[in-house]
């Protein structure tokens, strides 16, 4: 697992020896990249990293010119290796970590306070076998929703057979694709 561009193209992040994480392979992530460089994303942009890991999507955009990336990892051991990527890298002025449940604390605000513009969502795919009105997913973007600024984006990885919903609240999806086992669904909240 590595970072794929950027100014810390090609640094490899340090992972847990066990199987806690399920890190993103490099090639959906440079595929994944390439599709969000057509949104204007992620340079200049405020990010948040939900479920986040070891960091390799926050990291990724911070490479690739993000201001500031929030990243939320409820695993205290996973967090740790984060913590260190994030030194590794040189990134800790432009980032924080937070300890907690993404369900509960959401995407928080990031650098002086500000909304997010794009906020990724990476639980894991047990955790997404139900996307439907009423799950877990739809409660998170709920809370997400004021979390991101007007026109922003959140980016959900799932397994290639769950299909979001078209719309979640203020969020409606507005592009699909798929690598191997993993599905992006890339929605942006359109405030009608």
């Amino acid at each position: 697992m590595r970072i794929i561009a950027g100014s810390k193209h090609g640094m490899k992040l340090l992972s847990p020896k066990t199987e806690v994480s399920r890190p993103i392979i490099d090639r959906v992530k440079e595929s994944l990249f390439s599709v969000l460089y057509k949104y204007g994303l992620p340079r200049g942009r405020i990010a948040a990293d939900l479920f986040c890991g070891v960091g390799s999507l926050g990291l990724e955009a911070l490479s690739r010119g993000a201001v500031f990336v929030t990243f939320v990892e409820q695993n205290e051991k996973v967090a740790a290796i984060l913590k260190r990527n994030i030194e590794k890298a040189g990134f800790g002025k432009e980032s924080k970590v937070i300890m907690a449940d993404a369900l509960k604390v959401g995407a928080p605000a990031g650098v002086n306070q500000q909304k997010n513009d794009v906020v990724f969502v990476d639980p894991p795919f047990d955790w997404t076998r139900d996307v439907g009105g009423g799950s877990r997913l739809s409660s998170l973007l709920s809370l997400v929703s004021e979390q991101v600024v007007r026109d922003g984006f959140v980016i959900v990885r799932t397994h290639r057979r769950m299909f979001l919903l078209e719309r979640y609240g203020w969020f409606e999806a507005i592009e699909r694709r798929q690598w191997g086992t993993s599905a992006i669904t890339i929605l942006q909240q359109v405030n009608e």
